[in-house]
């Protein structure tokens, strides 16, 4: 999954011939699953049509502060925009442009949404050969840089002029690789490698019935999903559930029983920085399997149930330079038994939530939990469990970099 999956990304095109490529680089967004939104020059329209590219970003293409062709007309908030962006990207970026950009010279919609801008600001200059070489834009491309711009290098080749030299804007798959590269080396968990487990397991008792619980792994889930957006290498080791990844760069590796479960993440164990051990893992199984489907025929069906593998307590006593990370989801006496799992198992820290909190627990898309370390205990409010991975990982990046 690409890094800019999610990002709000605002493309500004100006009036070089190279605004023709901006068709190609906003697919190119669309596809990495970003959002786009375009603003243009007046003088861009002359290259590529606002048509095109709306149709390409789904959203309405902008050029000034109001719609001159409404007589009703509204404002186009250029500070709205400027505070809606992750990043600004301005590509093709003309020398007329990058000059205005340098001395503040705020002449139309374009101009006034990037000096509003709060987010990181790209540029890709496209021009020709003299114009790129000229000690003033040279002086642009420095004066831009020193204000925390980010330069996209320009190409060597063919130039509209018919020269071949400096100037050519990047491809728009280069565009994409450097602007990859540049959100991946500050992801916090880069280089790291997670195995996160979950959902259930299921226990049988003959072909068709089991002992299960009700966790959706929906928590694991989002975890792998967090982790592999923060850079990480990510292992799913996950029970029976309906959930679908939607990242295919995490492997994972669907298990029904705890021994299974147990097999997979022993298996993996020594080549991996961080456990979030996230599966509701069935403590006990029936000590016998029937081989054929019970019949019903008595009033009462007794069944003797064994611990199964105890897979948290196991990777504690083997971990090494490992972090180790388990859930607590409790009815009562809550940080007190969380305090003892923690202990008991060698974790580096257990994440508690209660049965007893509103929105928390299995098949919920919000949870509440707290962060308890053997020193300390961090509390959290109720939040969608996407942000409740974030803020998971957030700790665990916490750990890794101390």
């Amino acid at each position: 999954m690409s890094v800019l999956r999610g990002k709000k990304v605002l493309l500004g095109i100006t009036a070089g011939i190279a605004a023709y490529k901006t068709a190609s680089l906003v697919r190119l967004f669309i596809k990495a699953g970003a959002q786009v939104k375009v603003i243009m020059t007046p003088a861009a329209k002359d290259f590529i049509t606002p048509l095109t590219l709306s149709t390409l970003s789904k959203n309405e293409v902008l050029s000034s502060f109001t719609h001159e062709e409404n007589e009703n007309q509204t404002w186009n908030s250029h500070v709205e925009l400027g505070l809606w962006a992750d990043f600004m990207l301005i590509a093709p970026a003309t020398a007329n442009t990058l000059s205005k950009m340098a001395t503040g010279n705020s002449d139309n919609f374009l101009l006034a949404t990037y000096l509003s801008a709060k987010c990181p600001v790209f540029f890709a200059p496209a021009m020709d050969l003299d114009m790129y070489q000229h000690p003033s834009t040279k002086n642009s491309f420095s004066t831009l840089q020193e204000f925390g711009n980010i330069m996209v290098p320009a190409g060597t080749g063919e130039l509209a002029s018919g020269l071949t030299g400096e100037g050519r804007m990047a491809e728009p798959e280069e565009i994409i690789v450097f602007l990859e590269e540049h959100f991946s080396a500050n992801l916090p968990l880069k280089g790291k490698k997670i195995l996160v487990t979950a959902g259930p397991t299921y226990e049988a008792i003959d072909p068709v019935r089991f002992i299960g619980n009700h966790s959706s792994g929906k928590m694991g889930f989002e975890l792998a999903h967090i982790a592999a957006e923060m850079g990480a290498e990510v292992i799913l080791v996950s029970g029976p559930t309906h959930l679908q990844l939607g990242n295919k760069e995490i492997g994972l590796i669907r298990v029904v029983s705890t021994q299974e479960m147990f097999e997979a993440v022993t298996e993996r164990f020594d080549e991996v920085d961080v456990v979030i051990a996230a599966a509701a893992v069935s403590d006990y199984k029936p000590k016998t399997v029937a081989d054929k489907k019970i019949k019903k025929s008595e009033e009462e069906l007794n069944l003797k149930l064994t611990k199964t593998q105890d897979i948290l307590k196991e990777l504690g006593k083997r971990k090494k330079h490992q972090k180790l990370i388990g859930f607590a989801l409790e009815t009562n006496d809550e940080l007190e038994n969380a305090r003892g799992k923690l202990q008991r198992k060698n974790l580096d820290f257990i994440v508690l939530n209660s049965m007893r909190d509103e929105g928390a627990g299995f098949k919920k898309d919000t949870n509440k939990i707290s962060i308890v370390y053997p020193d300390r205990e961090k509390k959290f409010e109720l939040k969608p469990k996407k942000e409740v991975a974030r803020d998971i990982l957030n700790e665990v990046a916490e750990l890794l970099n101390a």
